[in-house]
């Protein structure tokens, strides 16, 4: 069963899917999970503070979803390495998927909030900003750093697939698959913000990976 925290998150979400941030109203995403408004605040202290720990929910979302399906072992094409190449563009088609479902996702990853979405007050994530008010001092109130930005979820991207990738890749070589992870991310960064065809994407990435490993 939901906590009454989730609960709140959850109603935040559907909320923002039928109408603008700023026409969500506190009562009503308090009514929608069933708890006191009282509660809300005591959990989030502000509007601003639960648009917070909505984004940081979303995108920590995400990154759970690349870590998943750097995970899962991948066809591969049979060359050394070839799984290791599979599973990143396994990780970068969740990335691309994520941001065309999720909008919290995309505008944490590009760094561009429309005005229907909750953007903290002061600056947008990945910045620190300065809330008005703070964080409610009421007992209870869970002060939400300021979530992740493009720069932040492209170096998470990277530490996620180079500790699971490393297993599988020579010793000799762990530099060069740092290299490649980076190159990874950022590829796969650039197909956010510039759809192109799949397919392209993953020639790419395979090439990256390719040329790492010293294969023709």
């Amino acid at each position: 069963m939901p906590t009454a925290r989730e609960s709140l998150l959850d109603a935040a979400y559907a909320a923002l899917a039928a109408r603008p941030w700023a026409g969500v109203r506190m009562v009503d995403v308090a009514a929608e999970a069933g708890v006191s408004r009282q509660t809300l605040y005591n959990e989030f202290g502000s509007k601003e503070g639960l648009a917070r720990a909505l984004v940081r929910r979303e995108t920590e979302g995400y990154i759970a979803g690349v870590t998943r399906a750097l995970a899962e072992p991948g066809p591969g094409p049979g060359a050394p390495g070839g799984d290791v190449e599979s599973r990143v563009v396994a990780a970068a088609a969740w990335t691309v998927r994520a941001a065309r479902t999720n909008p919290l996702v995309r505008a944490a990853l590009t760094g561009c909030w429309s005005e229907r979405l909750p953007t903290p007050a002061g600056g947008v994530p990945g910045q620190r900003a300065v809330y008005p008010g703070g964080v409610s001092t009421q007992p209870g109130a869970r002060a939400d750093g300021p979530p992740p930005g493009p720069t932040d979820l492209v170096v998470r991207f990277c530490d996620c697939a180079v500790a699971a990738l490393e297993a599988d890749w020579p010793k000799e070589d762990l530099p060069e698959l740092g290299t490649a992870c980076a190159t990874a991310a950022r590829l796969t960064l650039s197909y956010v913000v510039a759809p192109a065809e799949p397919e392209d994407l993953a020639r790419q990435l395979h090439r990256a990976f390719a040329h790492a490993a010293h294969r023709p």
